[in-house]
């Protein structure tokens, strides 16, 4: 796996340096006090060539050099050219600015900015750059991969215990980059396939002031970007078929709560800077109204 590969490289690139460090200071030290300045000491003798200090500190560095090289070297063609296993399950991830959309093409599972993951079982992640360069990145799961327009990247990684990660895009991408955050949620084969049979489900039918909210949600602007199973089938942003049923809102700025809920609709700028969904004009009690439909997205 990815993150077993890069830490061994981590710990021989620390451990090297940690030594090389040490013996830097110790050795600085030891001058310092020994061959400190002394009243009415003589000049001391001046050396202006010396074979075997020059090549100590040439070959040396380059062994050290090497020692690095060869496994940081051995792990770049190995995650490289690594074949997607035959059974691994396939996590396609599209970066957009500035949130992330999760397909799992082999469940027909479709959310965004919170990826769910079974434990034991090797995942192949498929990144996919839609509009810019982005950078798919959750330091607990070690590894990081451009998501880049045009080129097909992949990660493939086996969760060994249950938890939860935050992930961040980690290459520049607009003025909303530092916001296009993501929760990965792993956990047992059992919670990962109820979770599925949800998202399969189609929601509730709403009621009260629900089913207001529907209404309006079908009215606005807002069709022509979202998708929700039986309602819309916009596009252009998240899939909010099993909204309700996140943790997080605004890739992973706010939690997921009706009053934020209803503040992201009236004003999503406030809460989210830079982001493309645009301001439409609701009065609080249609955003609340919207809010509570989208809550119960589940």
């Amino acid at each position: 796996d990815f993150a077993r590969s890069i830490l061994g490289v981590y710990a021989i690139i620390t451990w090297a340096t940690a030594l090389i460090g040490l013996t830097v200071f110790v050795a600085l030290g030891y001058i310092l006090v020994r061959y400190r300045a002394r009243p009415d000491a003589p000049l001391p003798a001046q050396i202006r060539g010396h074979t075997f200090l020059e090549l100590a500190w040439t070959i040396v560095p380059a062994l050290v050099l090497l020692v690095i090289a060869i496994p940081t070297i051995q792990i770049i063609f190995r995650t490289q050219s690594q074949a997607a296993p035959p059974r691994g399950l396939a996590v396609q991830v599209r970066g957009w600015q500035w949130w992330w959309e999760f397909r799992y093409p082999d469940l027909d599972v479709v959310t965004a900015n919170e990826l769910h993951l079974p434990v034991g079982r090797t995942i192949v992640i498929n990144l996919e750059g839609p509009d810019v360069i982005h950078s798919f990145w959750v330091p607990h799961l070690g590894g990081k991969r451009d998501v880049v327009p045009g080129r097909h990247n992949r990660i493939v990684l086996t969760p060994d215990r249950p938890g939860e990660h935050w992930g961040q895009c980690a290459e520049f991408c607009g003025a909303s980059h530092a916001n296009m955050g993501m929760r990965v949620i792993v956990q047992p084969a059992a919670e990962f396939d109820a979770w599925v049979a949800r998202q399969k489900a189609a929601p509730a039918e709403p009621s009260g002031l629900a089913a207001e909210g529907k209404a309006i949600f079908a009215k606005s602007a807002c069709v022509g970007c979202h998708t929700i199973e039986g309602v819309s089938a916009g596009m252009l942003g998240p899939n909010l078929t099993h909204f309700g049923g996140r943790t997080m809102l605004a890739a992973g700025m706010w939690p997921n709560t009706p009053a934020n809920v209803a503040a992201w609709v009236r004003e999503p700028q406030r809460l989210k800077p830079g982001a493309k969904m645009p301001e439409l004009g609701l009065t609080d009690e249609q955003a609340n109204a919207v809010a509570a439909y989208l809550i119960g997205l589940k």
